[in-house]
This record gives C-alpha cells, structure tokens and sequence, in this order.
C-alpha cells in the first residue's frame, strides 16, 4: 500500500491488554535460525514474515509491541481467543498434578471430556478415541470405516482438506494440496457441489443433486460396487469457504449408506460453535453421521483431536492393537474440558451467531460496493471472500488476493486465504470478538480492496 492509502487506515478497536515488553531474540535473529534449522517445507504468510511473540483474546502482539486484529484465529484453532485465563489456568493446575500418563492408566480426564463431547452429538455417536491431530483423526476414522464395512474404497470431495499424514494427504488429493497418496487403499474424488465454480449447469440444489449423482458414479464405475466411507467437510475451509445446497449431504448420504459405506463429517473447522447457529457444520444440513472427525477448536491451539462414532464401529479397534502415546494424556483433557466450559459460560456460541450475521451483511455490503468480490459464501464466523477479475466468467483474483492480505496486515488487521487458486479470502476470527473488532475489519477489508484495484 502507498503512503496515501497508510493515512485512512482505520483505528484499532480498544483493548485494555498491555503486553510485557519483549526481550528475546530478534525477528532477524529467528529468521537466519529457521532458514538454517527449519524444513523449509515450514512456510510462513506475508512477503515479511509476521514475528507474533503474545495473544490476548482476539488480539496478538509482534516483537515491536505492535498490535494486531487476528480474524484468522491460527487458522480457526484458537476459538477462545488467545490465553483465555480459564483455559490457561486449567493447564497451569494440570501441569502441578501430572503431566502425562498414557490411557494404559486410568485418569478422570479422559473419561470426563468423551463423555462431554458425547453429550453435544446426536444420540448414538457416543464413542470416543483421541489423537493429537486432526491428520490422525482422519487417519483412524479411515482406519476403522475400512475395518467395519470390509471394504477398502473411500470418497472424498475436490478441494478438501484432511490433514497432512499420508493417509490424509491421499483424502486431500486432486485438491488444494495436489498429493495422490492413496493411504492403504483406494481413495476417489467427487466433483464439488459449490455452485460458484461448478461445472454442472442450474440453480443450487441441482448443482448439488448432480454432485451427489457423481458420487454414485464413482462407486458404480471405481469400486467394485462397495464403498468404506464418504468424507467432507460441511465447509471447506482451505478449500475456499464452499459448501452444496441443502440437498447435497443428505443425498450423497442416502447414496453411500445404500452402498455399504459410512458417512463422515471432518469437523475440524467447523465443529465447535463455529458456525453459529449449530454447535456441528452438519447439524445444518440435517444429516447424522456416522463418524465424526474434530481438531483444532477442541483444544484452543493445544494439540488434540478425537474420532467420535458408534459403539459397534469403535469396537473394530479391538481387533487390532493401535495404541497413541500421547493422546488422552491429561494435559490435552484439561484443555478440552476448559474449551467447552467457556464456549458454554460465555455463550460463544451465541456471539458467533450475532457477530457472524453483522460480518456477513457488511460483507454483502463490500460485495456491492467493490466488483473485486464475486461471491461472499460461509456461515457464522466461517466466511470467505470470492475474488474474481471477472464476474461473468468468474476468473480468480489470484494476485489481487494475495495483495489484500497483505494490506490487511499493513492495516492491523490478520486474515487468510484459500481456494484452489488462492483467490479466497477466509475471515475466521476467534468466537469471542466483539462489534467493534468486525467493524474494523469491514472498514480494513473496504480500504484495502480500493488499494488494491489502484
């Protein structure tokens, strides 16, 4: 951005945080470590990387004491917001007790938080085994869907993500990661049911009908007829904030179910009142899973995830040995336990509804404005921006988003980006930000989409 356009930024929302003056090493100094030490496979955002040294609630500090507007929440894992005192002092009373004890012991905490997470999901899926990774989430929900059904295919939606193990990264194949690992056996890929870039023709829930119908396709023509699972998210996250019509889950389900598989729903983005009127992504459309996958949310930045499904499905593990070190320990307990005390205290479900709906009309709002934006899509706090430099033809933005980033950064305020060809911008902020922490990013996202087109 030009100085010009540096003088309208607008100002930052209040806080009353005053971050402890930083004393470590220097953004270079950790810069000339990370090239030497780090896989550079470990990438980092902005042409600068951004140095984030302390976090309160929605916001987050750099190494200067500068302060910024995180509505990209670590990718929505920290939906809290930043250092909850709660959720902290849970894993400060943890740390006194005991730090690790694998399930091969007993501890409450494991107990305590399945049943939990049991009482937020529709009756019967009940059963629950935790990791440390949505990755592995995925990874074992696979695993058992192949054990229960014996079959050994499995769908997955284009563009999806399922995480980064090479059984997960084959669910992600053909999509915004590009792998083909196959993670054990066959995995197929069905045409995406998001109306905006489909190549089907009509209104919505014909789109999705189509979609569906190309699930069937797959499992008559590349499977031998059976199918293990169907898996996806009930919003794409990485893959650019789509979703079908309301029709298109509960008529790949019916398809699925009919064939032998199981329905999967990965929560990993979703799940956790995120959405804002349901607790679950798929609670919209009306569907019940039959394994469900959750991460990131759960613990608030701290590694844990779990599988969640029926008793007669979670008992094919039985049949094999599969032991996780880490998992369930009572550290990652304590986190969860505190996750769902303060979603349900501070009614964050409720401010992810409220707030949502005032970021979504201003976003709406931004969409008239600006011919940059050609689509606004996504529920709650979960929203996407669509850049196109075409309307009509819906050419992706590509260049165009990645500068509005940027600017946003310059401007305070942290967003991300998605889709297959990165002209999505995500808007995920923490559940806990207020009116005034979305008004500033509406008048960021307007000032910078006008720096952004010259």
């Amino acid at each position: 951005m030009t100085a010009t356009d540096l003088s309208v930024c607008p100002a930052l929302p209040p806080c009353d945080h005053q971050p402890a003056p930083y004393q470590g090493p220097s953004r270079e100094e950790v810069l000339a470590l990370r090239r030497q030490h780090v896989n550079p496979g470990v990438f980092a955002y902005y042409r600068e990387p951004l140095m984030i040294v302390e976090g309160k609630g929605q916001f987050v500090w750099d190494e200067t004491g500068r302060r910024y507007v995180d509505f990209f929440a670590g990718i929505l894992t920290v939906a809290c917001g930043h250092c909850h005192p709660k959720i902290t002092q849970a894993l400060i009373d943890q740390a006194h007790k005991l730090q690790h004890a694998t399930t091969i012991y007993l501890h409450p905490g494991i107990a305590e938080l399945a049943a939990r997470l049991a009482a937020k999901l529709p009756a019967g899926l009940d059963c629950v085994y935790f990791t440390n990774s949505g990755s592995e989430a995925n990874d074992l929900a696979m695993t058992m869907a192949r054990l229960y059904t014996g079959h050994r295919d499995v769908i997955c939606v284009r563009n999806g993500y399922h995480g980064g193990t090479s059984s997960a990264m084959g669910l992600t194949s053909m999509s915004t990661w590009k792998f083909s690992a196959q993670g054990g056996g066959p995995i197929h890929h069905s045409l995406n049911p998001d109306p905006y870039y489909s190549p089907f023709q009509g209104s919505p829930e014909e789109v999705a009908e189509k979609a569906a119908l190309d699930v069937l396709e797959l499992i008559r023509y590349s499977t031998p007829g059976k199918v293990a699972a169907f898996l996806a998210e009930p919003i794409q996250g990485a893959g650019g904030l789509t979703m079908g019509a309301p029709n298109y889950l509960p008529r790949v389900y019916e398809i699925v179910r009919a064939h032998g598989g199981l329905c999967m729903a990965d929560e990993v983005q979703t799940g956790f009142a995120r959405t804002g009127e349901h607790f679950w992504g798929f609670e919209h459309w009306g569907v019940v899973p039959d394994v469900v996958t959750m991460a990131k949310g759960i613990g608030n930045g701290y590694p844990l995830a779990a599988v969640v499904t029926r008793r007669e499905i979670a008992e094919t593990l039985t049949e094999r040995v599969h032991f996780n070190t880490f998992a369930g320990n009572p550290m990652a307990m304590a986190m969860g336990r505190a996750v769902l005390d303060v979603i349900e205290e501070e009614g964050l479900q409720r401010n992810a509804l409220e707030r949502g709906a005032r970021l979504r009309a201003g976003l709406e709002r931004l969409a008239d404005k600006h011919a940059l934006i050609g689509d606004v899509r996504g529920l709650g706090l979960m929203q996407g921006i669509d850049l196109t430099t075409d309307r009509a033809q819906r050419t992706p933005a590509t260049a165009e988003a990645a500068a509005l980033v940027e600017a946003a950064r310059e401007m305070g305020l942290l967003i991300g980006k998605g889709g297959l060809a990165g002209n999505v911008v995500r808007v995920t902020p923490p559940l806990c930000v207020t009116d005034a922490d979305v008004d500033f990013a509406l008048e960021v996202l307007d000032v910078g989409l006008r720096a952004v087109v010259g």
